[in-house]
């Protein structure tokens, strides 16, 4: 199980990098890639996409107007633009369309990671409602505001817990640490770390505290 990703970019370079910054992640797949705007519509029309990395300046149709077409089409997936262009009223156009992070290049892949992380926290706190309360309307409001660290969305998926279960049972025998488990499957910590206390709760997972670190004890994960 994965998110399925679609790389629009019309320079060859970038979008190899971009491909590569994806595929870093195990929560993650580059399942298309297009070079323009209009191609990229077509695909999204055609395809089951759950987040799109979507370069600006582009032929044909730039990104901005494939965004806007793509919400007028009424398509549900996530953005993550990806411009050279840093001013303000690009960066607002682009938060008025509702991307989930804008990255200006060049950006590093701890930057890109940070931003597939949001995109992750982003689409959990959706995923498992369907009626919002006020309080829940706020907090993901809230959140968006903040930086992806400090992000702890109430919904937890079951592709990303499955994932974070795929990957522990590769070390059946071993305890692992969250940053561990986080470097493995390309997440942050802070993620990875929501969900092995929800796995824990649910007693799908044993937990216990290691004090012979050196330094300050830390928690560690077993699958039962």
């Amino acid at each position: 199980m994965y998110y399925k990703v679609l790389i629009v970019e019309d320079d060859p370079m970038v979008s190899m990098i971009n491909e590569q910054y994806v595929n870093r992640n195990k929560a993650f797949r580059v399942v298309g890639k297009c070079k323009d705007g209009k191609s990229a519509i077509e695909y999204v029309e055609n395809n089951d996409v759950d987040l799109i990395v979507l370069d600006v300046y582009m032929p044909l149709m730039d990104g901005f107007e494939t965004l806007r077409q793509i919400r007028k089409n009424k398509k549900s997936v996530d953005i993550i633009m990806v411009t050279a262009a840093n001013d303000r009223a690009s960066l607002e156009e682009a938060l008025h369309l509702g991307v989930v992070d804008y990255l200006v290049k060049p950006f590093t892949y701890d930057r890109f990671r940070i931003a597939l992380d949001k995109f992750v926290s982003h689409h959990d706190a959706f995923k498992d409602v369907d009626t919002l309360s006020q309080k829940s309307i706020d907090y993901i409001i809230e959140n968006t505001h903040k930086k992806s660290g400090e992000l702890f969305p109430k919904g937890i998926q079951e592709k990303t817990s499955q994932i974070i279960l795929d990957e522990m049972k590769k070390h059946p025998s071993k305890w692992m640490t969250g940053d561990e488990i986080a470097e493995c499957i390309g997440l942050t910590g802070v993620t990875v770390r929501r969900y092995l206390n929800y796995l824990t709760e649910k007693g799908v997972l044993l937990s216990e505290i290691d004090y012979e670190t050196g330094g300050r004890p830390c928690m560690r994960y077993k699958k039962k």
